[in-house]
């Protein structure tokens, strides 16, 4: 501890958002470092980091003080109109210059509870755009708070640029509405003009008044070096350069987290200021928010543990005499049953089980009324559906939490619940994208707004963002910035400098000072939070009002509220989150399902459909899964190929496999070896280590692949205790947990050597745990995922055209771009039709056996103009003409958007050429400029017409197949036709190998391939190894890239659209790869003699390249 009397009780982390340049990590750490006994964590209106820095400075020996830099209004009577309100209320100007500032402090629990109601005052009940309180609100509920009066911004310093007077009546106004000790006068000394004279009037304002100075830091980064970044974010926050945001950023780089000495020396004047630090930390040292939250979960209507435990009982028994009436499972059930309510019993859950039992009941009155009068209310499909560990208990099935069977899929319990577990279990569970978005608005109605909120999620800077940011702050011109950031993976700035090499107008500046401090600025941003936004699935619900244990704020959509903490901090805070997520394939199903009753009258049971049809695993088994749920990437479509699935069984033991665990464990090949043997003698003999093995290991051939599988085997050859193994679990998926599982050798070692099991067995049985430490899946979850991967592609299979419809329909979701998914339609029989402005709806429809591309998907379409355009033509019929479409076209419809259907071919059935039609639209709508939209006549030389007589008759020739191909990308971002390439084979060189043809080719045969990037993958768990997905107009074409060549070709692998590959053919059964030697990209090489047909191909491949086909990359 410091010999020097001082604690900061002013300090900002990056949760200040762009006005922090420190994680709270860093914070405590260097106030470690110096000494610190306290510190004081005080972001702008909201408490976003503060469970990470409560426990960080817990974990270091700190107290860790909560508080807040609050935005209020100055409503005093008798002081300047100006400084009554926020001091720019149009909203011009920094959005941290707005209103002023306090620094409050919380003492004690109550005072916690109060400063979160506050700042959820100043987020939900704000009267313009910026997070601010009334000064007569804030006064009303100040119990156990301390009040700093605040930096140069706060109320005191703001009313002394105007006068003394105003001062001494804002100072009265605090003084008479607080507490004797609560309320504390605050100075600072960063180095900058005016602030000594502003210190020496607020000591004299303090004397005056007998009220207490205390000293503070404004602290904005723990370290000096960090001010540049400061300065960055300031200039990102009011969207200006450097030089352009002169007049918000800090004069100096002073405003650091100074050590104790350093402080007392800038204080020396007031050593009194210097004490009072040190009294209002111990004033504050009775709140701890590591564990005097005060959180608990709503029990069931109110009830005991003991009547919600007879509910849960009575409402488990009267399900399972209905799913079990006649099967020859009903005892194992109900033993099973009875196990699991003991379990209930013993850990005080009845009410959770039955809180989420209302829950669904809930999401089923939702899903009845989305779904009266509509096709999938008769598809048998439950409403949301489980997955994850709950799947594998009999409650969650028996209360409609779970459509899986437990008892029939054996699934191992021990995962979710067990004797010795110390944390509340998880439940996840799935919806429709529009069951969900329902559900939310009916919780909020169920608990009420202050006692349920959804749990929010930090955008945080990457690579990608991080350079486009930094860039535009320094001014780098925006066309250099673009190139650097296509031209780098998303989280890495490891290899910037190598990316920037290839760039030519870089090479040069890559070494300068400017560039320098342009990597070191990047570094320093990454991982710095932007905003808060709201978490893909958790919500919490509390029985004591939310506003008093986390603050409180609306999502950007403003009909949901959000708490300030992301998911790890609300498991440190003990919350229970529900996790209910939105499941497009879900949606999807839904729509087929609408449209296959739509057009055949008949509505699929997706629940009782044949799950042993072997067509269905043919597909699978050929890698046609293209679209469909878990199955579509290029991992799972090899995967397919090599397992060969007969039943679900073998589809969720795929699903599983490709995973890290098992994957870094080494299952796969001895899996795939193992199933290779028993299609060929299936009486061949599995080896085991241990016979205890074949009962844990016995369906997955020897190899673990569940994660459950691991616990079972700690349980059951070493004797682990329940606490044991799930600790263990916990361990697996931890970032060291290859090293944390190896803890619990000795355990495992005691435990084999009192079953008599020899030591040499159970360490190459421990030596299986250790590899598969990686993420793997439990079997309860593969088994729910199976479900709904074997409907995707029975569906696909059968309705091809309804599944690709809804398909389109939902994105984005999956693997795949809308491009890639139309080329695919097309292999499985579904034409891809241009959007037409009399057959085309909003979203796409099927028409005959094929897919009409929906007005919405065409750029600058927005969803409202296309309703009311539509609404249009069915009242008063199918448009006729351009003319007639213009004078009766709704009138947000905009210019760029007519010109943009007419390069599509909406327009086609009108008898003109698109060129023609660009015409009358000029002759109707006149100049561009007239009518303010920008010319594009240097982005489309393809469609710029030159005449020399404007009105005279003319016509104008069809843009060709080339052009039409360039805009189809630039406009709907996907081909509806033939493949790109195929336009351009005759220009490309002969001896180029088609996908279709690799089967035929001998295996280690050297090849030459090319295609269009659809994917660019590099797994963790693949040492380095890079992943490139082609695509010619035959089909896939799977590309392995070693580390060396990717690091040497990284730019063009990255960047590059279109690319030709030389390399060896790797075969394994069905399973084709080409082991990359060299990649270029593809191109066509024009000399100086060149014919008009080359000429046009190369001008092809450069407009593609400006608007390419868009790829999944490094997901």
């Amino acid at each position: 501890m410091s010999k020097y009397p001082y604690v900061e009780l002013h300090c900002h982390s990056g949760f200040s958002f762009l006005d922090g340049s420190s994680q709270p990590q860093e914070l405590v750490l260097e106030a470690s470092k110096m000494g610190y006994p306290s510190l004081a964590l005080t972001d702008h209106n909201g408490l976003y980091g503060s469970m990470e820095f409560a426990h960080e400075a817990c974990k270091n020996g700190i107290q860790a003080i909560i508080g807040s830099e609050i935005t209020i209004a100055l409503d005093i009577p008798d002081i300047p109109e100006k400084l009554r309100l926020l001091t720019t209320p149009n909203g011009e100007g920094d959005i941290l210059s707005e209103g002023c500032h306090l620094t409050i402090l919380a003492k004690n629990a109550i005072g916690y509870a109060n400063l979160c109601k506050i700042i959820s005052e100043a987020h939900l009940k704000k009267t313009s755009i910026y997070p601010h309180v009334l000064l007569s609100s804030l006064i009303t509920q100040t119990e156990g708070l301390i009040i700093l009066t605040g930096c140069h911004k706060g109320p005191l310093s703001i009313a002394l640029e105007d006068s003394f007077n105003t001062a001494e009546i804002v100072l009265r106004k605090l003084k008479n509405s607080l507490n004797q000790n609560q309320l504390f006068i605050e100075i600072q000394d960063n180095k900058t003009k005016g602030q000594k004279s502003r210190n020496k009037n607020l000591g004299f304002l303090a004397d005056r008044f007998d009220i207490p100075l205390v000293a503070t830091g404004n602290v904005h980064y723990h370290h000096s070096s960090r001010s540049r970044i400061q300065d960055i974010l300031v200039s990102i926050r009011n969207r200006t350069t450097l030089d352009g945001s002169h007049r918000w950023r800090r004069p100096n780089s002073q405003f650091y987290l100074a050590s104790p000495r350093e402080m007392s020396y800038r204080f020396r004047n007031y050593p009194d200021a210097l004490k009072q630090t040190l009294m209002i930390a111990e004033k504050c040292s009775d709140f701890d928010l590591t564990r005097n939250l005060g959180y608990t979960f709503p029990n069931f209507r109110g009830n005991s543990q003991n009547k919600a435990l007879e509910l849960l009982r009575l409402k488990c028994f009267s399900q399972l005499e209905k799913y079990y009436e006649k099967s020859s499972l009903i005892n194992e059930a109900r033993e099973r049953l009875y196990q699991e309510l003991s379990l209930v019993d013993t850990h005080n859950l009845a009410g959770f089980f039955l809180v989420y039992s209302e829950i669904i009941e809930l999401a089923e009155k939702v899903s009845s009324k989305l779904r009266t009068g509509v096709p999938r209310d008769q598809s048998g499909l439950p409403p949301g559906r489980g997955r994850g560990s709950s799947v594998s208990s009999i409650i969650c099935y028996l209360i409609g939490l779970s459509h899986i069977d437990p008892v029939e899929s054996n699934l191992f319990l021990g995962r979710f619940l067990n004797e010795d577990m110390e944390t509340i279990p998880d439940i996840d569970l799935d919806f429709p994208r529009a069951v969900r978005e329902e559900l939310i608005i009916q919780i909020y109605k169920k608990y009420g707004h202050e006692n349920a909120a959804l749990v929010c999620t930090f955008s945080t800077y990457r690579t990608r963002s991080a350079i486009r940011e930094v860039g535009k702050a320094l001014g780098i011109p925006e066309e250099i910035l673009t190139k650097i950031s296509k031209s780098v993976e998303h989280h890495s700035t490891k290899y910037l400098s190598k990316t920037l090499r290839p760039i030519l107008e870089l090479s040069a500046k890559n070494t300068s000072p400017l560039w320098k401090v342009f990597h070191q600025l990047i570094e320093d941003i990454i991982g710095l939070p932007r905003h808060i936004s709201q978490h893909v699935g958790g919500m919490i619900v509390s029985s004591r009002p939310l506003t008093e244990i986390v603050p409180l704020e609306p999502s950007v959509r403003g009909d949901r509220i959000l708490c300030q903490w992301d998911k790890d901090s609300c498991n440190d805070a003990g919350f229970i989150k529900i996790d209910f997520l939105s499941l497009g394939m879900l949606s999807l199903v839904d729509e087929a399902i609408d449209l296959i009753s739509d057009r055949h009258s008949y509505v699929p049971n997706l629940s009782r459909i044949d799950f042993q049809d072997q067509k269905i695993y043919d597909h699978v088994s050929s890698g046609e899964t293209i679209g469909t749920f878990q199955l579509e990437s290029r991992a799972q479509i090899q995967m397919g190929r090599r397992i060969q699935p007969r039943n679900l069984n073998d589809l969720a033991i795929q699903i599983a496999i490709v995973r890290p665990g098992p994957i870094v464990g080494g299952a796969i090949n001895t899996y795939v070896k193992r199933r290779e043997i028993l299609r060929n003698n299936p009486d061949y003999s599995i080896p085991y280590a241990h016979p205890i093995l074949e009962q844990i290991l016995g369906e997955t051939l020897g190899v673990i692949v569940f994660q459950d599988q691991v616990l079972q085997i700690c349980r059951y050859l070493a004797g682990f205790s329940d606490g044991e193994a799930d600790s263990l679990r916990r361990s697996m998926s931890r970032k060291r947990s290859k090293e944390s599982i190896e803890s619990y050798w000795m355990i495992f070692q005691n435990g084999c050597k009192s079953k008599n099991i020899d030591k040499s067995v159970a360490q190459k049985i421990f030596q299986q745990i250790i590899a598969f430490s990686g993420f793997g899946f439990p079997k309860s979850h593969a088994v729910a995922f199976s479900l709904l991967a074997y409907q995707s592609v029975w569906l696909r299979h059968y309705y091809s055209t309804e599944y690709y419809v809804a398909l389109f329909n939902n994105q984005p979701m999956g693997f795949y771009s809308l491009d890639a998914l139309s080329r695919d339609a097309q292999r499985q029989g579904v034409e891809i039709l241009l959007p037409n402005i009399n057959l085309s709806q909003t979203k796409c429809i099927p028409e005959n056996s094929n897919l009409r591309i929906g007005l919405s998907l065409v750029k600058d379409w927005g969803i409202e103009t296309t309703i009311r355009l539509i609404a249009e033509r069915q009242k008063h019929g199918p448009f006729k003409s351009l003319s007639e479409f213009l004078q009766r076209m709704p009138r947000s419809l905009k210019r760029k958007a007519i010109e943009n259907l007419i390069l599509v071919g909406g327009f086609k059935d009108f008898g003109l050429t698109r060129r023609e039609l660009l015409w009358q639209l000029g002759l109707w709508l006149g100049p561009k400029e007239k009518l303010g939209y920008r010319s594009i006549k240097n982005k489309q030389i393809q469609t710029e017409l030159q005449l020399v007589e404007p009105d005279s008759i003319i016509t104008f020739s069809e843009l060709t197949a080339t052009e039409q191909m360039a805009m189809e990308y630039r406009i709907l971002h996907f081909s509806s036709g033939v493949h790109p390439l195929s336009l351009l084979r005759k220009e490309l060189d002969s001896e180029t190998t088609f996908s279709k043809d690799l089967c035929e080719l001998s295996n280690h045969q050297h090849i030459k391939v090319s295609g269009i990037v659809v994917a660019r993958q590099r797994p963790s768990s693949a040492k380095g190894y890079v992943f490139i997905s082609l695509e010619d107009e035959h089909g896939f074409i799977n590309v392995v890239v070693n580390p060396r060549l990717y690091q040497k070709l990284r730019h063009v692998l990255i960047v590059e659209p279109f690319l030709v590959v030389y390399g060896r053919l790797q075969k394994s059964g069905s399973v084709s790869n080409v082991i990359a030697s060299e990649i270029d990209k593809l191109d066509v090489h024009r000399t100086k003699g060149s014919t008009k047909k080359i000429d046009e191909s190369y001008r092809y491949l450069k407009d593609l390249r400006k608007s390419p086909p868009r790829s999944k990359d490094f997901s």
